[in-house]
């Protein structure tokens, strides 16, 4: 009868320390502790699958139970040895802890640890994925993990730590291993080859061992399904790639080229001959992920030592790699990385993957030559580096293109109305500049007096025009000139307020170079007109209006006569303020409002004679205000 066929990843299981690959911190630390007879009673074997967990286990099993140990090098002879080879072990229990999960399994595993072993020194139970336990389960197994019998020792494999109860971890030794790298998995793939008589190229290996992430088992696996295909051919790296479903390194380089390249036809063309060989939409795009990848890994990596650790691809294909992405951006690779994910997801959602996978493709190769951001931020420094430089509605060379920069609307509109304002200018008199609420300038500190009308402002030369002669006194004058001068005086007061309060409430005396003298009806209005906020805009415009360097102002309360006079012709049509360059309109609030009202409202009003005031006497009741305001009007109270 022929002998069974064994697997490779059976028949080359290492049996010793030193055949275990890429854990060598872990051989490193169990062989120390089996040489000074530090044996722990429970250890934690942590790491991903086919890295050589179990392996360990055994070997440690194998290096207790001897019948030359404890030793580092089983004799592989005697019965123990033989016992575990063969999986047939009576002191070396391996459980599964998939399938023996429940309670129960923890309480037989209980009952049977109070037996000591029957061949060898220890009894060693390896319990494989054991974050598959219940929580009760772990719970029983946990006083015995702890504190158990001296001839016990508890390994424990999983590929998922973070599922076994802290309590469970904090009782054993825990060591990770980690995935092995490409060339160690690819030397000792060499190694079974020249053993078993394969013919393989190092390329073919190479991918095999990149498909295996990092676990030995997976490549032993596939390279036993591989071996069988013919005997008498070469296996390349194409025989693996059909084996696996994937797409060759060269199909990949074809269609990722015709997409960079903006050549949708080729693409187009290239997925649908690796369509038919009957890999499907799903597979393609998941290659090309990775292969876009790669390539942004080599882009960003000088070292090519790096760049083959990484990619775990050969030198041959880092080059290709290499010369492919020095006209491309990593913007442009992470951009495609982006838009193949998005398709990944669709393609998996859809009943007509093929369509999909097609516009991915014809996408790509219309975009991607228009998603380099360095090209885009230089074009778009010149463009401004240009209107910056230009005026508007010139044109800017911008590469191969001209840019004619825009007039923007605005400008347009306010270029039509300055023309039209020039043309109604030249072609229509002036009108009269209104007088609005912003030209009014509000002083609450004094009382609030009837503005003049509203008419065109006069000058100190139209005055000296109209009078062709300088001022001069009033004992001189006739009361019609002395109200002109009176008036050209009070049209050099730059303060509004200071204006209005002489206009209404002072009568001019004597009007000359050498001096003026005004009166006022009331005692309170004497004091104000001597402050230096009234007196001094008086007394600038009066020098500015004779045109002398100093003239003295004589300020003093009306005489009964003055007082029953009124003054009631106009002031001129020229008698304005200055004109207030406006900004914008301010506003008013409410007691702007009625103050303006208050000064219009005094225009209406005449000045009553002290014995009519003694006849109105101010409340006590009311407010501040309102006793001013009467005051200010002989105790009459205007509604």
């Amino acid at each position: 009868m022929a002998q069974r066929y064994l697997p490779l990843y059976r028949k080359y299981r290492p049996q010793t320390f030193k055949d275990l690959i890429g854990q060598e911190n872990i051989v490193k630390a169990l062989s120390n502790a089996i040489n000074l007879n530090k044996i722990s009673h429970a250890y934690l074997l942590c790491g991903p699958r086919g890295t050589g967990k179990t392996t360990t286990a055994r070997i440690i099993a194998k290096s207790l139970n001897c019948a030359k140990g404890p030793t580092l090098e089983p004799c592989g002879e005697c019965p123990s040895c033989k016992d575990i080879a063969n999986s047939t072990p009576i002191d070396v229990i391996e459980i599964d802890a998939a399938s023996n999960r429940k309670v129960e399994d923890a309480r037989n595993i209980l009952e049977k640890i109070q037996f000591v072993p029957v061949n060898g020194r220890y009894k060693i139970y390896i319990i494989d994925e054991v974050h598959m336990l219940t929580t009760e389960a772990f719970n029983t197994l946990l006083k015995t993990l702890e504190e158990p019998p001296e001839n016990v020792i508890f390994i424990l494999a999983t590929t998922e730590p973070h599922k076994v109860l802290d309590t469970i971890i904090s009782r054993c030794q825990r060591f990770d291993f980690r995935r092995i790298t490409t060339e160690d998995i690819v030397s000792r793939l060499k190694y079974i080859c020249e053993q078993e008589n394969i013919k393989i190229t190092e390329d073919a290996l190479f991918t095999i061992a990149r498909s295996s992430q990092g676990g030995m088992r997976d490549s032993l696996a596939l390279l036993d399904q591989i071996s069988v295909l013919d005997a008498d051919k070469e296996i390349t790296a194409d025989d693996v790639n059909e084996m696996l479903g994937r797409l060759s390194f060269e199909v990949l380089y074809d269609l990722s080229n015709s997409m960079l390249n903006s050549e949708a036809q080729n693409a187009l063309a290239s997925l649908d001959k690796v369509y038919n060989k009957g890999n499907e939409p799903f597979q393609i795009i998941s290659n090309l992920i990775q292969y876009f990848r790669n390539l942004l890994v080599v882009k960003n990596c000088s070292d090519r030592k790096i760049a083959a650790e990484l990619t775990q691809l050969s030198e041959a294909h880092i080059l290709k790699l290499k010369e492919q992405s020095e006209n491309l951006e990593p913007e442009q690779i992470i951009y495609t990385i982006e838009r193949l994910a998005f398709y990944s997801k669709e393609i998996k959602e859809t009943t007509n993957r093929y369509l999909w996978l097609e516009l991915c493709v014809m996408e790509l190769a219309s975009n991607i030559k228009y998603c380099s951001y360095s090209k885009l931020l230089e074009r778009i420094e010149k463009l401004e580096a240009g209107i910056t430089s230009a005026p508007a509605g010139n044109d800017i060379p911008l590469g191969n293109s001209v840019f004619k920069i825009p007039v923007p609307k605005v400008v347009q509109q306010k270029e039509e109305a300055a023309e039209k304002e020039e043309k109604v200018e030249k072609e229509a008199p002036k009108k009269e500049t209104p007088v609005t609420k912003a030209d009014v300038e509000i002083v609450p500190e004094e009382p609030q007096i009837q503005e003049p009308p509203k008419e065109q402002p006069v000058f100190q030369s139209e005055i000296s025009q109209e009078t062709n002669s300088e001022p001069v006194s009033t004992a001189q004058t006739s009361p019609a000139d002395t109200a002109e001068i009176w008036q050209g005086i009070l049209q050099n007061i730059e303060s509004v307020p200071s204006r209005m309060f002489f206009y209404n409430l002072s009568r001019p005396v004597s009007l000359s170079k050498e001096g003026i003298e005004i009166a006022f009806m009331k005692e309170v209005f004497v004091k104000q007109a001597k402050e230096e906020s009234k007196n001094a805009p008086l007394k600038k415009a009066a020098m500015k209006y004779f045109g002398v360097s100093e003239i003295n102002i004589h300020i003093r309360l009306a005489d009964a006569d003055m007082a029953e006079q009124k003054n009631t012709k106009p002031l001129p049509e020229k008698l304005e303020r200055k004109p207030v360059q406006k900004q914008t309109e301010p506003e008013f609030s409410q007691e702007d409002e009625n103050a303006i009202e208050l000064q219009h409202s005094m225009a209406d009003t005449s000045v009553v004679s002290d014995s009519e005031a003694t006849k109105n006497s101010i409340p006590e009741n009311l407010s501040d205000q309102s006793k001013m305001v009467m005051e200010l009007f002989n105790g009459k109270y205007i509604e």
